[in-house]
């Protein structure tokens, strides 16, 4: 064992008879614990809730959407160039537009997408697995799906009928054009904005119906999914810029980005707890300096230079950091554990997207953690060994 590391673990672990100097060393390795500890916690969190959001989106929505401008449909010359592109497993046509829907007990605004069925599986995966409840709309049918929330507030249930309104305008007036549908199922995608505000029928009643008022559109999903970017320059490079192309994270762009920006700030808030962790660290070198004075004079008389000294206080500090650092990786990590596996925590899902917490664990977001805290707890090191390195060793023997 090297002389540094021997001296510093002597040190660390020789300070039995000063019991503050013992304190102020837990608190010091606590403090670095608990902000490791937190900083894993809030990282799986938010990355849990990007992933699941992430997920909840993509049993909606396709990877890429290809919206056409209002009154005007999808030409069969762009299909055929759409399937030129090799990275495009499948591909599903769509229509939307606003209608408003009404019951007896209630009157709700929502977004009605005509889908044709059998190729929108093949688009979205998850599609099958969002349906709690019925079925799913049928070819040419008066059959509407609504969402989990958009049916208790409208106060109705499956196999009840709803009346679907669409305003026209003739001649400077606007008339409504009413039709009766069949409730013959319910989803469920987790998201409260989707399932209080979108509902599905089958494509070529919503043609017929919404008429020029349709959007039409086409969903597409492609073979790799970190190539979605890509794929979709190729689009527009193809199709031209008359065609709107977007991914789904576009779509839900600013959710994504403000996921991103708290856990930015979560990190750097997180991180002031290791910070003031590191404080007594310095704190608590400056004590075993004083405290240990005659032995570093000492060994400065017997030739150990101040590079060696510094060294040992580096190890000392590190040490600390390394402790604390262990801990809090160790409690993080079952803390995680625990409320992934029990998820006890509920949360409202009109405000936060999801009705339970989640939490994912990601070995990157692990490694940064330890990262921080041990370049943090190293840097705050340095001063109070260099400190100590310098001081006079005949002035030490002498007078301390």
């Amino acid at each position: 064992m090297k002389l540094e590391l021997f001296i510093a673990l002597k040190y660390l672990f020789g300070r039995k008879h000063n019991i503050f100097a013992t304190i102020t060393t837990i608190i010091a390795i606590f403090g670095i614990t608990l902000g490791v500890s937190c900083l894993i916690v809030t990282l799986g969190v938010m990355t849990g809730f990007h992933n699941d959001i992430q997920k909840k989106i993509l049993g909606l929505n396709p990877h890429i959407i290809i919206l056409n401008s209002l009154n005007e449909k999808i030409q069969s010359s762009t299909i055929e160039k759409i399937k030129t592109i090799k990275e495009i497993k499948n591909f599903s046509p769509f229509v939307y537009g606003q209608v408003i829907l009404k019951t007896k007990s209630g009157v709700s605004g929502v977004l009605l997408k005509g889908i044709d069925i059998e190729n929108e599986k093949k688009v979205i995966d998850g599609i099958d697995k969002i349906f709690t409840f019925g079925s799913l709309p049928e070819t040419d049918s008066k059959k509407i799906v609504l969402g989990k929330e958009l049916i208790k507030n409208l106060n109705t249930f499956v196999g009840n009928d709803i009346i679907l309104i669409i305003p026209q305008e003739q001649s400077g007036m606007s008339f409504p054009a009413m039709y009766k549908f069949n409730i013959s199922g319910v989803f469920s995608s987790g998201m409260y904005d989707y399932d209080s505000n979108l509902t599905f029928i089958d494509i070529h009643t919503a043609r017929k119906i919404l008429s020029n008022q349709a959007i039409e559109g086409i969903g597409v999903k492609i073979n790799n999914f970190d190539k979605i970017t890509s794929v979709r320059d190729k689009l527009i490079k193809i199709l031209g810029k008359n065609l709107r192309i977007i991914s789904y994270q576009e779509l839900n762009k600013n959710l994504f980005a403000a996921l991103k920006l708290e856990k930015v700030v979560m990190i750097l808030l997180l991180t002031l707890i290791i910070i003031v962790a590191c404080f007594n660290i310095v704190s608590n070198m400056l004590l075993l300096g004083i405290e240990k004075s005659k032995e570093i004079g000492i060994l400065s008389a017997l030739g150990l230079n101040r590079k060696r000294i510094r060294k040992i206080f580096l190890i000392e500090g590190s040490i600390n950091g390394l402790i604390g650092t262990l801990f809090g990786v160790i409690l993080g990590i079952i803390i995680c554990f625990v409320l992934q596996k029990y998820q006890f925590i509920s949360l409202p899902a009109d405000v936060y997207y999801v009705n339970k917490l989640p939490v994912k664990l990601v070995f990157n977001d692990i490694i940064l953690v330890v990262i921080i805290s041990i370049g943090t707890t190293i840097l705050s090191t340095i001063y109070p060994a260099n400190k100590l390195s310098k001081l006079n060793p005949i002035e030490i023997i002498r007078y301390g």
